[in-house]
């Protein structure tokens, strides 16, 4: 059963969208309004005359093309909101989690309800941040410090300055951010250097980087624009195809003792996925596990000698062999017995 005090809450929400839809229109009817907050066309009336009557600056006209509207320069000084914090609630809402139908919704309502001339900025943001799902779990994730950064200087249009603590080592780039997006829990930056002699970026050269190896970031100046009829969906797509087959390069067939899935499932994350949903025969289940390399994925499969055995293919075998060798050879018992005397 729902309370009057649920019902008050849930009515006090819905008159705080409404105002929010008002300001970003010049002028909205009941029945515009009853299809953006999903309700009946009397219930959006009821609100607006409820706005009316607390004082909100808003009024009716009657007969063909009337409506109600916000009095005078009430349409953007209703909030009071500054171009950066416009960008602070954006940059919030593009970080809170997937792309849900609550959260698609509470973007929309901030895009009309937002200062004109701060919108343009806030678009930008919401059409450049991604936030896809694979890769692990990403609830409750705290995006790197460099992300809400990269995002306002997305809304700005400018350029930035960024050393990077890449696997070959420490670079300084001057790039065009283009997108940031997430993949489970690690953020990642798509930018291009500047085409020479103008403010676009070079869509020929893009670059992938990881917000969090992101080690100092100075946001310029400088105009930065995207190239032209830039596909930022392509775009990702690609990124995340080429990320993907770095990271799963050397896939595994394991058989798993069923108490051991789940553990084996966390340690793994995205780069593990089951194929049989019951126990086979032998009482095990099969997994298909990945990492880039042959002795990477040897190495994290070692200590689970026990309870998972690699089935396919030969080279994570020989890995797993050649390991093997590696620690009887170190932990022998006459090294033991050498590594003990010479302490």
């Amino acid at each position: 059963m729902i309370t009057s005090e649920t019902r008050s809450r849930i009515r006090a929400d819905r008159l705080i969208q409404a105002l929010f839809v008002l300001q970003g229109r010049p002028q909205i009817t009941a029945s515009e309004l009853a299809a953006e907050l999903e309700v009946s066309v009397p219930t959006a009336r009821r609100d607006l005359e409820a706005l009316a009557m607390s004082g909100v600056p808003i009024y009716p006209t009657r007969g063909k093309g009337g409506g109600w509207r916000l009095i005078g320069g009430a349409r953007t000084d209703l909030t009071g909101l500054t171009q950066g914090e416009v960008s602070a609630l954006v940059v919030a809402l593009t970080q809170s989690g997937a792309a849900t139908p609550e959260r698609i919704a509470a973007m929309r309502k901030l895009m009309r309800a937002v200062p004109e001339p701060f919108r343009a900025g806030a678009q930008r943001v919401a059409a450049a941040t991604v936030r896809d799902a694979p890769w692990g779990d990403k609830e409750n994730d705290e995006p790197p410090a460099a992300v809400s950064k990269l995002q306002r200087a997305i809304a700005d249009g400018f350029r930035v300055r960024l050393r990077y603590d890449g696997s070959s080592g420490t670079t300084e780039s001057e790039v065009v951010p283009l997108i940031v997006g997430s993949r489970g829990p690690r953020w990642y930056l798509l930018a291009a250097p500047v085409e020479e002699g103008t403010d676009a970026a070079d869509e020929n050269r893009l670059r992938t980087y990881r917000a969090d190896r992101i080690a100092e970031l100075l946001v310029l100046d400088a105009r930065g624009t995207p190239p032209d009829a830039f596909d930022r969906a392509h775009a990702w797509t690609d990124m995340v195809e080429r990320v993907e087959g770095f990271r799963g390069a050397v896939r595994a067939i394991v058989q798993v003792e069923p108490w051991a899935v789940r553990a084996i499932s966390d340690r793994f994350g995205a780069q593990a996925r089951m194929l049989d949903a019951e126990p086979r025969g032998e009482g095990r289940m099969r997994m298909e596990v990945s990492a880039h390399r042959a002795d990477a994925l040897a190495e994290q499969l070692a200590g689970w000698t026990g309870a998972a055995e690699v089935i396919a293919p030969a080279s994570v075998r020989l890995a797993l062999h050649d390991l093997g060798e590696r620690m009887a050879a170190l932990y022998r018992p006459s090294a033991v017995g050498s590594s003990e005397h010479g302490r």
